[in-house]
């Protein structure tokens, strides 16, 4: 066992997180083809719940690795398993905020 010191210790992260890169605009239009049908199918899925909860998980994942990591995903996929949310456009509101956003942050710097 050390004996306590009076000197302060500070802590530093084992490995520093890279900011997100903003997505190339080829990424964008693939990740809104995504959304678009995935939203298309999740229209006509709503009464047929487990295959439209595999769509809105395979549409996350893949929105996941197409856009980098995008936690605001996340709440697009809440949304999606609220039953009747099948209706709304939710995943092309996700991909348009992610996109919206990165174009706001982009003219701040």
């Amino acid at each position: 066992m050390t004996p306590p010191t009076d000197h302060p210790v500070i802590l530093t992260p084992a490995e520093v997180l890279a900011p997100v890169q903003r997505p190339s605009r080829k990424r964008q239009a693939v990740a809104f083809l995504i959304a678009a049908v995935s939203d298309f199918l999740s229209f006509w899925l709503v009464f047929a719940p487990p295959a439209q909860w595999l769509i809105d998980l395979g549409t996350a994942l893949l929105l996941f690795l197409i856009l980098g990591r995008r936690w605001v995903i996340l709440p697009g996929l809440v949304a999606e398993a609220i039953p009747g949310m099948g209706v709304f456009p939710v995943w092309i509101l996700v991909v348009l905020s992610i996109i919206a956003y990165d174009d706001i942050r982009g003219r701040k710097h």
